[in-house]
Order: C-alpha cells, then structure tokens, then sequence
C-alpha cells in the first residue's frame, strides 16, 4: 500500500501513514471544510490496511492542538479500527501527545483512551 502524507493547512492536520512501517501520525489542528472530502479516502485506505493486517505491531500518534466534532467523529471511527486490530492479535499503541497545560486536550485523549481495552494507549503530554 502506497504510504500518504499530506502537508498541514490552516484548517487540516498533518498527515503521515507510513502502511510499510506500520507508523501513523496525525499533527496539528483539524476543522476542515469538507471532513468527508478530507478524510474519505484516508479512512478508505486505512480499512484495506487494517482488513490486511496478522500479527503485526502498530504505532499510530495522535498529536492535535485543536480539532471539531466533525473531525472527532473520524478520530472515533479511527479508533474503533485500532480497537478491532489489536482484538485481531495485532499490538496496537496509540499515543496521545498533548501540551502539558492544555486541560481541554488531555480531557479529549482521557476520552478516546476510555474506549480502547485491547490496543495500548499511552497519553504523553509534552511542554
């Protein structure tokens, strides 16, 4: 699978899908005008990646300063997909990287990890 990486915008995050490495980042801030237009295709390629997927180990890092409930609702569907690969016997770590004063975010990660039994979730806050 051919990896993508996306530069960020004003409105959209960084993003870096490394499907060879098994490595997955998504950075900076995420209200894009069309959530379906900008993620359609990344949540597309990340469900082949995922049904592919025996015995592998997965890093996937979430570092967001701000995002919308648009974009929240694509982050769920994302960690639902971990959820069910690291349930399929793959590892699966998901860090939540956030700056360390930020309450709003560490909430947010606290809330998302709330949901993963399966895949390891690390929250890393940062100064």
């Amino acid at each position: 699978m051919k990896n993508i990486k996306i530069e960020a915008t004003d409105r959209s995050p960084e993003l870096d899908l490394n499907f060879e490495m098994n490595s997955f980042c998504i950075k900076g801030e995420s209200y894009p005008e069309d959530v379906t237009e900008f993620y359609g295709g990344i949540l597309k390629s990340m469900e082949n990646y995922f049904s592919n997927l025996e015995g592998e180990t997965i890093d996937f890092c979430f570092e967001l300063i701000y995002f919308n409930s648009s974009s929240a609702k694509v982050f769920m569907s994302l960690f639902d997909m971990l959820e069910e690969a690291a349930e399929e016997g793959n590892t699966v770590n998901v860090e939540w990287v956030y700056v360390s004063d930020d309450d709003n975010m560490e909430e947010l990660g606290e809330e998302f990890g709330e949901d993963l039994e399966a895949a390891n979730f690390i929250m890393k806050p940062v100064e």
